[in-house]
């Protein structure tokens, strides 16, 4: 029997020994609650304007994923979450657990505001991977709120690609309205390097005065194989979380949270590109949050929001061994040697909502603030790359704004909003600052029930990074030159967006439910910064080791033959991004299925070049069903995702080839207490490489989890 199919067989057998336990218990066993239903969009979100409405009523792209949807797919990454919300793709280098999100064809330096319980996370270490990542398994996720576009910045300062905003898990996740006390626990085991994951969840609550919630979370992975059956070294990992939570009502409308997440990572690796030096990394990414929140019926006028927070993410990496080239040893560094990158961000946001009718116009008047302030500190005592490529330094955000969402009639929308953001950035001798004034203006027409037709238009204001402003070194190999820029000037993004929005129920049964949002964009980003060449052609070494210098000596004769130019981060004259994305899902309670097209074009406004950031189309679609009473459900997900080709002559290795996965999972409420979830991803153990990961995806991965339930009343 083949590798694939054992596994398949393996994974789809257990489901059969399932459905016949579940068919001779269905007379005596006790009913589970029915499942959650698949409508994600009737999830409230509140990313787009602060104030919370369904993600279907939102006048913008906005898209929540659930817990339960996240439980049936036992994601080992959110990649694998979020191929299903349209307009969202992630990069990922698999030898590092650290992921970056991209929307609409935006990422890199908070072009994308990530937020884990309101908590800005601006990671950013530079190399062959993405500028800007972010730490989080999957197991402390209790939903995703995202919003696509700059008109979204009302979340934070230089979101001009949107906002991801994740929620961790919480004393709801675990237990039922009326419980006092419970607790969770789930393990899950997989094949090909899927190795173990534990998590432990319990809480309590104390009448309605407080609750408390923690959880525990351990995952061991191991290097996996490819489509192809070729092992793909380092991408092994081990993950000890603990989060912990603490909610306080000392009065009718009052609440005070408190939130600590620590995560600590341990993983080797040889670059981004598995090619360079190889370190032992340890990484520690921590987050805390504090917050105050004050909302009463009685009180129209009142609905106030206090949060403060902080996070670290600290990578400090152990020099273990050197590349073929031989290049760390030839500048002395010795096995042992330490390099640590310390990103710290602190912050807060607060803002309030009035609501009020001035005659027959009904008002939600927020007004509000935020401030940010990240502290890059890199210690290099292992060859002195690091220190050059993410320089030390600070950087500061601020910034108000006022928004008013009116509701002129029963089919019209109005929200109009400013945002005033300034910044302040500091490295050495360096200092620049700089601020401007963005606005908003959306306007909803509903000519029917359930049906809403939305247009925008949005600014946002990103300022530079440390990073992208004091970057000065010699690439490695070939040993290229890296230049700073202290003249970049803050991006501008001009966003245009047009939009349907359609809410059905009973079309063609009586418990049956329609959702659907279709939305168009153009976003035009004024002095995008990009790394660009840069001066005129010169020669470098062709062996690793020999100083650049002697090239000038020397140029277009051995060793000195590799020509190659500066690069800089400049701004460009103007990036155009365009495109359409589709979400839509029906469920008939018996079954559900979801489709999520997206298409988009990026190009640089002076060259017609395409933007590199810019991910390959792709469809994502889901079918499902359920049986006995609704314990069981079965189903199948699709995505497929065209080639990335036309992109620039130096951007060649780039180039991604079409592909499509298939994935099959199963989960199974046996009785109130106990769940199985199964999933088999990559069913037909095809080889892939998502556009820009530098290594190939793992092949056939099946997987399977036990979660065990108790609560007191």
């Amino acid at each position: 029997m083949s590798r694939p199919c054992s596994r398949v067989c393996l994974a789809l057998g257990a489901m059969l020994l399932l459905l016949v336990r579940a068919a001779a218990q269905e007379s005596g066993s006790r009913a589970a609650p029915p499942a959650e239903t698949e409508v994600g969009l009737d999830t409230l979100s509140v990313t787009a304007t602060k104030t919370a409405v369904p993600a279907i009523d939102a006048l913008s792209g906005t898209s929540v994923v659930t817990g339960a949807q996240i439980d049936r797919l036992q994601p080992a990454r959110l990649s694998e979450v979020l191929r299903d919300v349209p307009g969202v793709t992630m990069q990922e280098s698999r030898n590092d657990p650290a992921q970056a999100i991209n929307i609409r064809g935006l990422q890199d330096f908070g072009r994308v505001n990530v937020l884990i319980d309101g908590a800005r996370q601006d990671f950013q270490v530079s190399g062959h991977g993405a500028n800007g990542v972010f730490y989080l398994d999957p197991e402390l996720v209790g939903g995703v709120d995202i919003t696509r576009g700059p008109t979204a910045t009302i979340y934070g300062s230089g979101a001009i690609g949107g906002v991801a905003a994740f929620r961790t898990r919480s004393i709801d996740d675990i237990l039922a309205p009326g419980d006092s006390a419970g607790f969770v626990q789930k393990q899950g085991f997989g094949t090909n390097g899927q190795r173990f994951v534990n998590s432990s969840a319990l809480g309590a609550r104390i009448g309605t005065a407080a609750d408390l919630f923690g959880q525990f979370v351990f995952r061991n992975t191991a290097p996996y194989r490819d489509g192809l059956g070729t092992l793909v070294p380092d991408t092994g990992s081990e993950l000890g979380a603990g989060l912990a939570k603490l909610t306080v009502r000392p009065a009718d409308g009052h609440e005070i949270r408190a939130t600590a997440l620590l995560q600590r990572f341990d993983f080797a690796n040889g670059g981004g590109t598995g090619a360079g030096a190889r370190f032992a990394n340890a990484v520690q990414a921590d987050t805390y949050t504090l917050g105050y929140r004050f909302t009463r019926p009685d009180v129209p006028l009142i609905d106030l929001s206090l949060d403060g927070y902080a996070t670290t993410t600290r990578d400090a990496l152990t020099f273990l061994r050197d590349s073929p080239r031989g290049l760390y040893d030839r500048l002395g560094t010795r096995a042992g040697d330490r390099l640590t990158y310390d990103i710290g961000t602190a912050g807060f946001d607060v803002h309030n909502t009035a609501r009020f009718d001035t005659g027959p116009v009904s008002h939600a008047l927020t007004a509000g603030g935020d401030a940010v302030d990240d502290h890059v500190r890199t210690d290099d005592r292992a060859g002195g790359f690091g220190a050059a490529f993410t320089p030390s330094g600070r950087r500061s955000l601020a910034g108000v704004f006022i928004q008013d969402e009116i509701r002129a009639a029963p089919w019209l929308r109005v929200i109009g909003a400013l945002r005033y953001d300034s910044y302040r950035l500091a490295g050495g001798a360096y200092h620049a600052d700089g601020d401007r004034i963005s606005p908003k203006i959306t306007v909803g027409v509903s000519p029917l029930a359930g049906l809403e037709i939305y247009g925008t238009y949005a600014e946002g204001y990103r300022a530079p990074t440390v990073t992208e402003t004091l970057v000065q070194g010699i690439h490695p190999f070939p040993a290229f030159t890296i230049l700073p820029n202290t003249a970049l000037r803050p991006e501008v993004a001009h966003s245009v967006e047009g939009g349907v929005n359609l809410r059905a129920d009973a079309v063609l049964v009586a418990e049956d439910a329609v959702r659907a949002k279709l939305a168009v964009f153009d976003n035009a980003v004024d002095a995008f910064i990009d790394m660009q060449a840069v001066g005129p052609t010169y020669y470098v070494p062709a062996i690793p080791g020999i100083p650049p210098s002697l090239c000038a000596r020397r140029p277009g004769r051995f060793p000195c033959v590799i020509p190659v130019q500066s690069y800089q981060y400049r701004n460009i004259t103007q990036a155009d991004l365009s495109g359409v994305e589709l979400e839509g899902s029906y469920d008939w309670g018996r079954g559900f299925v979801s489709l999520a097209p997206t298409h988009i074009d990026g190009r640089d406004r002076s060259t017609r070049e395409t933007l590199l950031t810019v991910p390959p189309d792709r469809i994502s679609t889901s079918v499902g069903l359920r049986f006995l009473a609704e314990r069981l459900t079965v189903g199948t997900r699709l995505t497929l995702v065209d080639a990335r080709t036309g992109l620039p002559a130096g951007a060649a290795r780039r180039i991604a080839k079409a592909y499509g996965l298939v994935d099959l999972f199963a989960t199974y409420d046996i009785d109130s207490r106990l769940k199985a979830d199964f999933i088999v991803q990559n069913a037909f153990d095809k080889r892939y490489r998502p556009y820009l990961d530098a290594f190939a995806s793992p092949g056939l991965v099946a997987k399977a989890a036990l979660s065990l339930a108790f609560a007191t009343r």
